[in-house]
């Protein structure tokens, strides 16, 4: 256990006593969502982490402390704070320095989860090669993590609005497995179908558990990226999708939207330009993902 790390007293009882950890990003409560949904979804997470025997570790930084578990007024200050940085890993050392606040990307949240010894983590959906990234050369931090870090990514695929079949060419050069969860068709975030088909396939979480396994117990390190498709009945179909987020990429690169700041913008614009579909859709998703993220890490 790393010395700078907070953990709450739930997470120290679990981590302890060997029950199974689930870690959770708090990116999508400070920059995903809007207000109050963003902590009622985060809570509502939480729970259907614990309903699967599991315990939820939500991950962020308060004050330039890394926090391993939060309580309900720590949520809040998360979901309601217009201070709250958006931190991966080149940022971690700045906003610990400067005792700022914190939620962390996909990256942070896996580094210090691996430092917890926490093994399974659960997300929306992994960053990846951006469009156009031949030119901008935007490629997230994502990636490069998750060839060297020991932590399974749970999450219902790439982010739609990134270039789905470069990412998973990028994950495959960098050794990283991609499993799907009871599909052959690897997903999109908001649809159940990207167009790609998933190089793998597993049926039950128990498998899945062996999976992870046997890789670290060969000494293969780094991650597995689990695609669990969002549950049908919130699905945007992938074609309806991929007309909002052209008209939402185009609409950032009128306003001049880089950076970090890009994917707030385009999950903002979506969810009006869907008129909350694509909002509900997200929800749902990170329920589901947190349930199969359980359930895996209690058989593992």
């Amino acid at each position: 256990m790393h010395p700078a790390l907070h953990l709450s007293e739930e997470v120290q009882l679990a981590m302890q006593s060997g029950q199974a950890v689930v870690a959770l990003e708090s990116t999508i409560i400070a920059h995903g969502m809007p207000w109050p949904k963003n902590v009622e979804t985060a809570r509502e997470v939480e729970q259907i982490v614990r309903d699967q025997g599991a315990v939820p570790a939500t991950i962020a930084l308060l004050d330039g402390k890394i926090h391993v578990g939060l309580d309900n007024q720590q949520l809040d200050l998360l979901g309601n704070s217009k201070s709250v940085w958006k931190v991966s890993l080149r940022d971690l050392p700045y906003v610990i320095s400067r005792g700022l606040h914190g939620a962390t990307t996909v990256a942070a949240t896996m580094r210090i989860a691996a430092l917890a010894g926490i093994r399974v983590f659960v997300t929306g959906g992994i960053g990846g090669v951006h469009r156009g990234a031949e030119h901008n050369m935007d490629i997230s931090a994502d990636l490069t993590e998750m060839s060297r870090t020991n932590v399974a990514v749970v999450s219902a695929g790439v982010k739609s609005i990134l270039d789905i079949g470069l990412t998973l060419e990028v994950l495959e050069t960098l050794g990283v497995p991609v499993v799907t969860f009871g599909s052959d068709d690897f997903p999109s975030f908001y649809s159940r179908k990207s167009g790609h088909t998933s190089p793998l396939r597993l049926d039950d979480a128990p498998a899945i558990a062996a999976m992870l396994r046997h890789k670290w117990d060969l000494g293969l390190e780094g991650a597995v990226l689990i695609g669990n498709p969002v549950p049908a009945a919130y699905e945007v179909p992938y074609d309806q999708m991929e007309e909002h987020i052209r008209a939402a990429l185009t609409a950032a690169e009128q306003q001049g939207v880089k950076g970090k700041e890009i994917t707030p913008f385009l999950l903002r614009y979506l969810a009006v330009r869907t008129g909350g579909e694509s909002l509900d859709a997200n929800i749902a998703l990170v329920k589901n993902n947190a349930k199969l993220g359980a359930q895996v890490a209690v058989a593992l």
